[in-house]
């Protein structure tokens, strides 16, 4: 006769076997070295704030093997760093194809010590987002849970019962408290940061404050949006200025997407919009505008 928990205690175990070989030890610290996950043939992503020297870093492997790396970008305002590997490694973790769902059973993964790998089972008691984060960055999304985050567990993996990367933990943000960055954008940051060593993040030059749009706005608009951003000031000499916007235009839209809220308008001034011309839409006498701004960079 078969036994549920048996066989989810033995499948849980294979999961950290399995998708353990891709988790590593980052050593870039005085004390207890932190973890990492082989996301690519030469690269790993790991917490930034564990990244404490630019140099002499090492990892080491499940079989014992320590390779160098390099710093190939990081960024506070995720709190992810990307380490470019001396030569390719075979076992690469996967993303999870499918999203993390609140009450789904986990595992954190991690490798602080050269004993083995260690994990946490939990379950994910949260998805939230956007959330501001203290390197003045933003993250759409977050996964918290109950496992344990034991030291050296930054910049090791959430992982789904299939073996899949749902995300890489931290607790470099949120005052402390161990989260977990979904996997899609831990992907993409590393990407941009293997590529370009940072983040780009733009900005207009204005202050501004949520306001109602009124009905024959949105008829103006044609589209249901009941809240914009009032620009209530305008830095002098900024990249709003230089683009005819003015005290008292309410943005309701970036690149074709509507704005309604602070968060949602530094999410869409960051990434390849920097440098860039981009349609700003505003309301300006109830009447819509496109205005072309080149974006600033932060």
């Amino acid at each position: 006769m078969s036994n549920i928990f048996v066989e989810l205690s033995n499948g849980m175990a294979d999961v950290a076997e399995q998708t353990g070989k891709s988790i590593v030890s980052v050593n870039a610290r005085r004390r207890l070295p932190a973890s990492g996950v082989v996301f690519a043939k030469d690269l790993v992503l790991t917490a930034n704030h564990v990244m404490e020297r630019e140099e002499d870093i090492t990892v080491t492997f499940a079989d014992g093997t320590t390779l160098s790396a390099k710093l190939a970008g990081r960024d506070a305002g995720t709190d992810l760093a990307v380490l470019k590997l001396e030569k390719p490694v075979k076992d690469i973790a996967q993303a999870s194809k499918s999203a993390a769902r609140v009450g789904q059973i986990v595992l954190a993964l991690a490798r602080p010590s050269s004993e083995g790998i260690e994990a946490s089972l939990g379950t994910v008691s949260a998805i939230s987002g956007p959330i501001r984060t203290g390197g003045g960055g933003m993250l759409d999304q977050y996964i918290r849970t109950d496992s344990i985050s034991y030291p050296g567990f930054s910049g090791g993996a959430l992982v789904a019962a299939d073996g899949g990367v749902l995300g890489i933990n931290t607790s470099g943000l949120a005052r402390g408290m161990a989260i977990t960055i979904p996997a899609n954008i831990a992907w993409a940051i590393g990407d941009t940061l293997a590529k370009h060593g940072h983040i780009k993040r733009g900005y207009l030059g204005v202050r501004s404050q949520p306001v109602d749009v009124s009905a024959d706005a949105q008829k103006e608009l044609k589209r249901v949006q009941e809240m914009g951003l009032l620009i209530i000031g305008v830095e002098d000499d900024s990249p709003a200025t230089k683009g005819g916007m003015i005290v008292g235009d309410i943005l309701v839209g970036v690149a074709g997407v509507a704005i309604v809220h602070h968060d949602e308008l530094f999410t869409r001034l960051s990434g390849d919009v920097v440098g860039k011309s981009t349609p700003i839409e505003i309301l300006r006498g109830g009447k819509p505008q496109i205005l072309n701004i080149v974006i600033g960079e932060r």
